[in-house]
């Protein structure tokens, strides 16, 4: 059941996705360039861990992990914070600059 529902959000998604723009994502990615954009960087907020470079990373993953943290089905507070104020064609954005970029 959990492969055909991912499965049918991911048509759903496909179908409807908006149209991101590289470069207003290169121009609203600072507060995700402070965590994602540092090699090895670690925080220490809720807890200690390494944080993930997004750079190179699939566009529709992106869009749906800050959906995700956006509407608290993903759960981490700081990323909460952050997606909460993202529009949709913030994400979309953000998600075309990272996926298109393999340096952050």
């Amino acid at each position: 059941m959990y492969k055909f529902v991912t499965f049918f959000l991911f048509l759903i998604n496909s179908v409807f996705a908006q149209d991101g723009s590289f470069d207003a994502g290169m121009q609203k990615n600072a507060s995700c360039q402070g965590c994602h954009g540092i090699d090895g960087f670690r925080t220490a907020y809720p807890e200690v861990y390494s944080v993930p470079m997004i750079g190179g990373q699939s566009e529709t993953y992106l869009i749906n992990a800050l959906k995700a943290y956006r509407s608290g089905d993903r759960t981490h507070p700081g990323m909460r914070a952050i997606a909460t104020t993202l529009s949709d064609q913030d994400i979309f954005d953000l998600a075309a600059y990272y996926s298109s970029n393999k340096r952050n």
